[in-house]
């Protein structure tokens, strides 16, 4: 299947998670495309000073790719700064947030993988 990012639906939702400000979120591909055992496979973009909040991941995990920019990820209690190239995965129970706490959008892929 080949997608234009032109066909992509793109959402803004607002204190995400109860995080600060605006997260673009872009769908890479929808669950109904995917079939399978993802729930989410989208592009993120976190602006200077926007978060997703605390939330944890049960029975399914989730993996952050940074692709660009810079940020502070909450890796189930251990923060840690994040940039280009770095990934994190939370599931089985762990929790996770991440900041952009640089001055240039903070982009990211996320995908969320169901364990069943």
């Amino acid at each position: 299947m080949f997608k234009k990012q032109a066909d992509m639906v793109t959402e803004v939702r607002e204190n995400m998670r109860g995080g600060q400000g605006s997260v673009v979120l872009e769908s890479i591909f929808t669950p109904q495309e995917l079939k399978g055992r993802c729930r989410m496979f989208s592009r993120i973009i976190l602006e200077p000073g926007c978060s997703i909040g605390r939330h944890e991941h049960d029975q399914e995990e989730e993996i952050y790719y940074v692709l660009s920019g810079k940020g502070l990820v909450d890796d189930n209690g251990q923060v840690r700064e994040i940039g280009p190239g770095d990934a994190v995965k939370t599931g089985g129970g762990e929790f996770h947030s991440i900041t952009n706490n640089g001055n240039e959008p903070l982009i990211f892929i996320a995908a969320v993988l169901l364990f069943n």
